[in-house]
C-alpha cells in the first residue's frame, strides 16, 4: 500500500466552519431543563383499556401508591437524551470531515491512500461481475426462446397425432411427424433441464456470491475515505499552533484517527481474504457450468439422446417433466 503525504487544503475556512459546527450543536437545548420538564407532575396510576376486549386495567406507576415520586428516574433520561444528542453531534462532525474529503480529492487538492494491487483486483471483479452478469441475461434469453420451440413442438405432436386418426389415407405419415415431435420434446425438456440449471448457478455466482464480495469492498471503501479524512485533519492539527485547546483537540483527533485506522485495516484483510477465495470458487463452478453447457447443446443438436441424458446424470440434474405421474402417497 502507497501512502501520499496530504496537500494541506483545509485551512482558516474548515477550521472555522468545524468550530461554528460544534458551537452550534452545542447552543441546543439543555438537557437537564428539557428533562426537568417532561418529568413535571406526579403520576401514580395509569387506566387503559385494550380496543374489542371491553377490559379496563389500572396499573400502579410505582410500587408505593402513596409516594410522589417519578415513575421514569430523571438521571435515565436525561443519560439518554444526552446520549442520543453526542451520537448526533458525531455524526455531524464525521460527515462533514468526510463529505471534505471526497470533494478535496475529487478536485485534485487532497490526498489518497491506494493500495494499486487491491484497486486492479476490485476493478477485475467489477468488470467480471458485468461480463457474467450478460451471460446470464443471454442464457436466460436462450432458454425463453427454447422453451416456446419445445412447447410449438409439442402442440404439432398432438396435431399430428389427431390428424392421424381422422385422415386414414396418410395416417402412418402423420403417426411418423407425431412420434419424431413428441421424441423432440422429450429430448427438448432434457435440455431445457440442463439450460435452467446453469442459469441457476451462474446467477447465484453473480449476484450473490460477487455481490456480498462488493459489498465487503464498498465497506472498505467507506473505511478508506474516513481513515484519510482524519489523517488529513491529524496532518493539519499537528502543524498548527500549540495551545492548550489546540492539543486538546490533537490528541482527541488522533484518537479517533486510530480508531478509523483500526476499521480500515481490518476491512482491508477482509477484502483480500474474500477476493481470494472468490477467485477460487469462480473457476471451480464456471469449469463445472461451462462443460455442462457444451456437453447439452453438443448432445441435442447432434441428436444423441443418449449422450445426452449422460450428461445430466454426470451433474445430477433431476428433471420434472410436466407429464410425468405424481409418485403415490406410499412413494413420498
Amino acid at each position: 500500500m502507497a501512502e501520499e503525504k496530504p496537500q494541506i487544503s483545509n485551512g482558516n475556512t474548515d477550521d472555522t466552519f468545524e468550530r461554528d459546527l460544534e458551537e452550534m450543536l452545542e447552543d441546543g437545548p439543555n438537557v437537564n431543563e428539557a428533562s426537568s420538564t417532561v418529568l413535571g407532575g406526579t403520576p401514580n396510576r395509569m387506566t387503559s383499556s385494550y380496543p374489542g376486549s371491553g377490559t379496563t386495567s389500572n396499573v400502579p406507576l410505582s410500587s408505593n401508591s402513596h409516594s410522589n415520586g417519578d415513575f421514569v428516574p430523571k438521571s435515565t433520561i436525561t443519560q439518554t437524551a444526552s446520549s442520543k444528542f453526542e451520537t448526533i453531534r458525531e455524526w455531524s462532525m464525521n460527515t462533514y470531515k468526510c463529505t471534505r474529503q471526497f470533494l478535496s480529492e475529487r478536485l485534485g487538492k487532497g490526498s489518497k491512500t491506494i493500495d494499486l494491487e487491491m484497486e486492479s483486483q476490485i476493478e477485475a471483479l467489477r468488470d467480471t461481475q458485468r461480463k457474467y452478469s450478460r451471460i446470464l441475461q443471454l442464457a436466460r434469453a436462450m432458454t425463453n426462446h427454447f422453451y416456446h420451440v419445445v412447447q410449438t413442438q409439442r402442440t404439432m405432436g398432438d396435431t399430428f397425432s389427431d390428424l392421424a386418426q381422422k385422415s386414414p389415407e396418410l395416417q402412418e405419415e402423420f403417426t411418423t411427424n407425431a412420434e419424431s415431435q413428441r421424441a423432440l420434446v422429450k429430448n427438448g425438456e432434457t435440455l431445457l433441464g440442463a439450460l435452467n440449471f446453469f442459469t441457476s448457478s451462474v446467477n447465484t455466482l453473480c449476484n450473490k456470491t460477487m455481490e456480498d464480495t462488493l459489498l465487503t469492498v464498498r465497506q472498505y471503501e467507506v473505511a478508506r475515505l474516513e481513515y484519510d479524512a482524519y489523517r488529513t485533519d491529524v496532518d493539519f492539527l499537528s502543524q498548527s499552533q500549540k495551545d492548550s485547546s489546540s492539543v486538546a483537540k490533537l490528541d482527541e483527533c488522533r484518537r479517533k484517527f486510530d480508531e478509523h485506522k483500526l476499521k480500515f485495516e481490518r476491512l482491508r484483510g477482509d477484502v483480500n481474504i474474500k477476493l481470494k477465495f472468490l477467485e477460487e470458487n469462480k473457476v471451480k463452478v464456471m469449469h463445472k457450468q461451462l462443460l455442462l453447457f457444451h456437453n447439452a447443446i453438443s448432445a441435442y443438436f447432434s441428436g444423441n439422446e443418449a449422450a445426452l441424458d449422460s450428461t445430466l446424470k454426470q451433474f445430477n440434474i433431476s428433471l420434472k417433466r410436466p407429464n410425468a405421474e405424481k409418485p403415490s402417497w406410499i412413494e413420498q
